[in-house]
């Protein structure tokens, strides 16, 4: 993979090949930046950079045999990490290594894809993957053996935040005091839910969202769209290349998202007073409950954004809104007044509990429900 391919991030570039030309390479870093910011293919970058001896800050002019093998993504000395769970081809005891085919698919399709994305591509969209304890001693064997080329082995961990805390303790001392020649990097979306152990034994990159106009030029070259509309996808995308992607395709989750939530908000503001709304809001639950967990997570994210993104509006900071409602009669402008700083602090707190309880298997009819009613109450509350 080329740098030059990668959308933005120059000073990450410049950082990570000046690192590895001068003999500066840490033993285990943490790529940390939101989905579709690049981490991934960054790091997939960086490891080509190590493992072919590329050097002027591009990934030719080294060894050409090894450049060849990152084509495919099938160099013996890169090795993967990634959330699995078990689907009709794996039934019991699913590691990275029984997915790697799946998983060049998606580079090859989606470098800039999501955890969603992964997996609908496994078809377990149903079910919360994990990096396990099983996974944890895979990682020890496969580094414990000598590199095929006689250089570097690397390690990429994607989504390490889904670490269990067996799978974690066990690869404690490894991450902290790896083989010689042994490069770890972490790609990580939500620092906050990695264990702190881990973070203390990387060095950390953050990657911040890529800029508008990148995403439109890129739009505008992969397929072929109008400017005006390129820069609008680019707008609505919010540093998000994956999400710009599919709403080129209007195959973005968001679309069904945004159905959900209106829906919900309208049940929610006729609950008040009226008794009969309220079956509405349980029905409504239980749709959301026949989706799988991860789906579940999504939503309530989306929900979290858009609630937020109203209260934006009410405050007049126009220039940070990207969200534009495409569901007949809704209006974000009419919505927004009903989202203030009177109210937007307790909805906040009350869909990242209910994704907190969701992620610990609770019956999602329930979580929802009781959210269903607690908004009703919170979207009737005046500003102060």
């Amino acid at each position: 993979m080329l740098f030059s391919d990668i959308l933005g991030q120059e000073h990450i570039k410049n950082h990570l090949t000046q690192s590895a030309d001068n003999g500066r390479i840490p033993h285990a870093q943490l790529f940390i930046g939101p989905e579709g910011s690049g981490t991934l293919p960054m790091a997939i970058a960086y490891a080509q950079y190590l493992l072919c001896s590329n050097t002027q800050g591009e990934n030719t002019g080294g060894n050409d045999s090894c450049n060849i093998k990152f084509k495919n993504f099938g160099h013996p000395d890169l090795h993967f990490t990634f959330p699995v769970a078990t689907n009709d081809k794996i039934k019991k005891h699913p590691v990275s290594s029984h997915f790697m085919e799946e998983w060049r698919e998606l580079l090859i399709q989606q470098p800039y894809g999501n955890l969603f994305d992964w997996y609908k591509k496994l078809g377990i969209e149903k079910k919360q993957g994990r990096i396990g304890v099983d996974e944890a001693q895979e990682i020890v064997k496969k580094l414990s053996l000598k590199s095929y080329e006689g250089g570097y082995k690397i390690m990429i961990i994607w989504m390490p935040e889904k670490l269990n805390t067996e799978a974690a303790n066990k690869l404690l001392k490894l991450i902290e005091e790896p083989p010689n020649k042994t490069v770890f990097i972490l790609v990580v979306e939500d620092e906050e839910q990695l264990i702190s152990t881990i973070q203390s034994r990387c060095q950390a990159l953050h990657f911040p969202p890529l800029p508008e106009d990148l995403i439109s030029e890129a739009l505008i070259k992969a397929y072929q769209i109008e400017g005006g509309v390129a820069a609008k996808i680019a707008h609505q995308a919010h540093g998000n290349y994956n999400k710009a992607c599919d709403l080129v395709y209007h195959d973005s989750e968001d679309i069904q998202f945004e159905t959900w939530f209106i829906s919900w908000i309208r049940s929610a503001f006729k609950a008040k007073g009226n008794k009969a709304a309220i079956h509405d809001l349980i029905s409504w639950s239980e749709e959301i409950a026949k989706t799988g967990r991860e789906t579940q997570k999504q939503f309530l994210l989306f929900c979290l954004n858009f609630f937020r993104q109203a209260m934006l509006l009410n405050y007049g900071a126009e220039d940070l809104v990207f969200l534009e409602p495409k569901t007949d009669g809704f209006k974000l402008k009419n919505f927004a007044p009903f989202v203030h700083g009177n109210n937007i602090g307790d909805i906040s707190n009350e869909i990242q509990d209910a994704i907190y309880h969701i992620e610990r298997n609770g019956n999602a009819k329930i979580i929802l429900t009781d959210l269903s009613i607690k908004l009703t109450r919170l979207l009737h509350k005046k500003a102060s």
